[in-house]
């Protein structure tokens, strides 16, 4: 907008008009004019704004913490403070922003990209519900720890009693399962008590959960699930074009995911293995079902696939048994197997599934193998709903984080988060 002394437009105006702090809200009334040449500076290049009246809605502070100008610029690699660009501009560090989230959330890029997480949220349950599937909201506070007491926060004083934030709803599906529900999904806040500081790891992160009763093969389940990511993918390329061009600008890898032929490519565990091998990758450890992939193995079986697959998003079927939970289902004709499969995005996990066990006798058996006690109170529950019979049935957790991340090419899932948690941060 431009501003010019005249008839309208007192010198004393001007000079107020100057003194409004930058980020502050105006309200203006104007005469649309054509430019005489294009305004690079601006998203409108070609008309401009010439104000004769100039209202202030609303007064930013003098001194921001971050200038809105400097979060229009991609972070930095280095966490260190005071960086510059080959201009001499400021480089605001990922912490800086977090500090400061409500002004860097005004950024053009982080306005596209919780446009697109929203998106992510909305096309996961649009297919949820055009399959038949029912939307649950589980309980996030139970009396005992559940799936592994150490990841679990505890809430000290529950009306003079211990209670323990959810690590996930999945005993809740199971359940519901049990109850007759046959297909059912939750979106909702998942909890995890683990120390982890990476790229990826959060303590609080939104899930996108689903399981799902099946006829004859638990693979009924997974085709259901690979479609799923193949349309949430596909969709969000046809119906977010714009978006994702200006995330693009600062993240690279944005809009380049690759899906071949609309499919996801499935392998089995030790196929993922064995193409590790083949690179010169030490899996001793995997061959002998002692432990999962690491987190540089899954990265490089990526690249791997990609290069060879061409295609950024596949599922490894059949896990170890000895690195699964212990509701999951031994593998048919290999006790050193399960019907457990991952998904992956960019070489990055987005989904851990199963067929779980639906016998009690079953369930009682696999817990007591794992060193878990299924007359406790934090299972008692969750077993007794098997005893009345329950249909086979698998599903599911997805990170609605992780997926806008990796499909994004961000460099930090902090940044497909609005206000993160993780070891080191309680706020904003």
């Amino acid at each position: 907008a431009v501003m010019a002394q005249g008839d309208d437009v007192s010198r004393q105006m001007i000079k107020w008009c100057i003194s409004v702090s930058v980020n502050s809200f105006i309200r203006v009334t104007a005469l649309v004019k054509k430019t005489p040449s294009p305004v690079s500076s601006a998203s409108i290049r070609d008309f401009e704004l010439h104000i004769k009246k100039c209202y202030l809605v609303s007064s930013a502070m003098q001194m921001l913490p971050v200038q809105p100008k400097d979060i229009e610029r991609p972070p930095p690699e280095s966490a260190e403070e005071g960086q510059t660009d080959e201009s001499g501009m400021p480089l605001v560090t990922l912490k800086t922003r977090l500090d400061n989230r409500v002004i860097d959330l005004q950024s053009e890029c982080n306005q596209a990209i919780f446009t697109v997480s929203s998106a992510v949220e909305g096309l996961f349950e649009e297919y949820m519900r055009k399959s038949g599937s029912r939307k649950f909201n589980t309980s996030k506070m139970v009396g005992a720890a559940t799936e592994g007491g150490a990841g679990v926060f505890e809430v000290s004083n529950y009306f003079g009693k211990k209670a323990y934030l959810t690590q996930s709803p999945q005993f809740y599906k199971q359940m519901l399962i049990a109850g007759d529900a046959e297909s059912v999904f939750e979106i909702g806040p998942v909890f995890r008590a683990e120390n982890s500081n990476t790229h990826r790891h959060l303590t609080e992160f939104t899930g996108l959960d689903f399981e799902l009763v099946f006829n004859y093969h638990y693979h009924e389940v997974l085709d259901f699930a690979e479609k799923l990511i193949v349309f949430m993918v596909t969709e969000l390329l046809s119906r977010y074009q714009d978006e994702i061009a200006v995330i693009k600008k600062y993240f690279p890898k944005a809009g380049d995911f690759k899906v071949k032929d609309g499919k996801a490519l499935r392998l089995k565990y030790l196929d993922g293995v064995a193409l590790l091998k083949e690179a010169g990758v030490d899996t001793s450890e995997q061959d002998a079902f002692k432990t999962d992939l690491t987190t540089a193995m899954e990265k490089q079986l990526g690249k791997i696939i990609r290069e060879k697959y061409e295609t950024d998003f596949y599922v490894l079927d059949e896990f170890p048994m000895a690195v699964r939970p212990f509701y999951t289902k031994v593998h048919p004709t290999n006790p050193n197997l399960s019907n457990s499969y991952d998904f992956f995005m960019r070489g990055e996990e987005i989904m851990s599934g199963a067929q779980r066990i639906n016998e009690a006798d079953e369930l009682e058996a696999a817990m007591r193998a794992k060193g878990v006690d299924p007359s406790s109170e934090g299972f008692v529950d969750y077993v007794n709903a098997f005893r009345q019979g329950c249909r086979p049935h698998a599903g599911g957790g997805l990170g609605l984080n992780r997926i806008v991340q990796f499909f994004l090419g961000l460099d930090n899932v902090r940044q497909a988060t609005p206000f993160p948690r993780d070891p080191q941060r309680l706020r904003p």
